[in-house]
């Protein structure tokens, strides 16, 4: 943990009793200090998660409000009536094509913010596509990719770790050779994160509130590493949510464990498929 990090942990601790380095309860997301970016992770189908989320923003109060889950010209097409019309909002979002949970998941975290703007990162399918299959990040970044890391090669060891967890969280049915591509895709969406919530805490001045996946939210490499790397003067804080006890070292500010999500096996439909 890098000493800026260590140093506002301190003063998150220092400030509220409950805004400790380690594991937390619900109750603890009323009390939260105030930061500049608050990073709330989720697994993506979990409820519970995301009723997690909306208490964490109502508390916060933020200025903006920055969704993995929305490119940048659906937030724009965000009008306050709309805001008001959960099925007129997801209908003009095109929700049901996106590819994401149901929108009533998502939606009680806007209406937790009703004066925050709503803000979009997600990276448009076409160019994660070539990201992926490229496996170059910057051109598609744009002329910021240097300062948000995308020209760096990861470390060696990071990097297998990376593509382990792509192969497993895809139930190890991609061939070998995809892995690097697909951890490519994952930089371009931190960083695409990380530029997302900077401009958003630049134009309203904060606080902004980062809803995202847990792999997003890891503060090692996710968007609060890019994030210190790009404005090490920003106060981050990262809270990663579980269905079950992470084993240590846990790579987030807070955490908490909550019931699993009522799903089937994810893996099942892909049973014929090839695996590594």
């Amino acid at each position: 943990m890098r000493r800026c990090r260590f140093i506002l942990i301190v003063f998150l601790a220092a400030l509220a009793p409950m805004a400790r380095a380690g594991p937390i309860t619900p109750a603890a997301l009323d009390s939260l200090a105030r930061v500049d970016v608050m990073i709330l992770g989720e697994v993506h189908d979990n409820p519970v998660h995301h009723a997690n989320q909306a208490r964490a923003v109502a508390a916060l109060d933020p200025r903006a409000v920055v969704f993995e889950m929305l490119t940048p010209a659906q937030a724009r097409a965000i009008t306050p009536r709309l805001r008001d019309d959960p099925d007129a909002l997801a209908a003009a979002l095109d929700w049901a094509d996106s590819g994401w949970p149901d929108f009533a998941l998502y939606y009680p975290i806007i209406k937790a913010a009703p004066g925050a703007r709503i803000v979009g990162a997600e990276v448009a399918r076409a160019k994660l596509r070539r990201a992926i299959s490229d496996g170059a990040p910057a051109a598609l970044f744009g002329p910021d990719a240097a300062r948000f890391g995308l020209m760096t090669p990861l470390p060696a060891e990071q990097q297998r770790q990376r593509e382990d967890m792509q192969a497993a969280a895809h139930c190890g049915v991609l061939p070998e050779e995809m892995l690097p591509g697909m951890v490519t895709g994952q930089r371009l969406r931190d960083a695409a994160l990380a530029r997302a919530a900077l401009r958003a805490l630049e134009r309203t001045g904060g606080p902004v509130a980062v809803i995202t996946g847990n792999g997003h939210a890891r503060i090692d490499w996710g968007v609060p590493a890019v994030l210190e790397k790009v404005a090490p003067w920003v106060g981050v804080l990262s809270v990663g949510q579980f269905e079950t006890p992470p084993a240590p070292p846990v790579p987030y500010d807070l955490w908490m464990v909550t019931v699993p999500a009522e799903r089937g096996d994810p893996c099942a439909g892909l049973a014929g498929a090839t695996r590594r």
